[in-house]
């Protein structure tokens, strides 16, 4: 009988993280929340067992090396990273952030979450994951990370977001040199869109998280010969 795999999940205390470890604990997996908060985290994890998951609490800022350094010491076996954690950084009337008025101090903590906490969160885990038969790394990104959609005034839809989106079109860029890199080995890698999904981050708007978990979930299952690199949504393939 195969070992139970474990799974864990940056920002699953609520929203698509939280939906993101109830369908992975729902297929069998072990599932670490990772949170900063600890009432919510704890919160968290209780909701998840009284659904069956066998999920644990992993106290985790993706911000902070010693946090991270700490969070793995924590899991002694790892087969999948989602890295779900992310912020929008504040927002301008008309839910906009202006590019033209645009405070750098917001792009560099969104960036040092969106980006350098998901590579410092993915490098300390890793030697956890090569230890792995099947491991996977799934980074949630977003549609408006598609720079594609957003220079084809036909496609692009929502408002301007001048921190978060590059943001995310950044995370897309590491993920594919994270890729590069993992040519050859077990390990597969890649960004995955769950859309408008109904969080205090969209207020509410959007479909369940439920459903915009369910591509992160397919990423983070894929069979040994599933794509690597890539940038998904339900429908399929995103244009970078």
């Amino acid at each position: 009988m195969s070992e139970t795999k474990t799974a864990l999940v940056t920002g699953a205390n609520k929203g698509i993280g939280h939906a993101i470890a109830a369908g992975l604990g729902a297929l069998g997996y072990r599932v670490g929340v990772g949170a900063r908060d600890r009432s919510r985290r704890e919160t968290a994890v209780e909701k998840l067992r009284a659904a069956g998951v066998d999920a644990f609490g992993v106290p985790l800022d993706v911000t902070d090396e010693e946090s991270v350094t700490t969070a793995a010491t924590l899991i002694n076996r790892l087969d999948v990273l989602v890295n779900n954690a992310g912020i929008s950084g504040p927002f301008g009337p008309g839910w906009v952030q202006d590019p033209t008025t645009l405070d750098l101090d917001v792009v560099r903590t969104v960036v040092e979450t969106n980006v350098i906490g998901v590579i410092r969160v993915t490098n300390t885990m890793l030697p956890l994951l090569r230890q792995s038969p099947s491991p996977r790394i799934v980074n949630i990104s977003s549609s408006v990370a598609s720079v594609t959609r957003q220079a084809d005034p036909d496609i692009a839809i929502g408002p301007i977001m001048a921190a978060y989106s590059p943001s995310k079109s950044f995370l897309n860029a590491v993920t594919v040199q994270y890729a590069r890199q993992f040519a050859g080995t077990k390990i597969l890698i890649n960004a995955a869109c769950p859309g408008l999904v109904a969080t205090d981050f969209t207020g509410f708007t959007g479909r369940t998280p439920e459903e915009g978990a369910a591509t992160a979930i397919r990423l983070a299952t894929l069979p040994d010969d599933g794509p690597t690199g890539g940038f998904f949504e339900d429908a399929g393939v995103i244009p970078w």
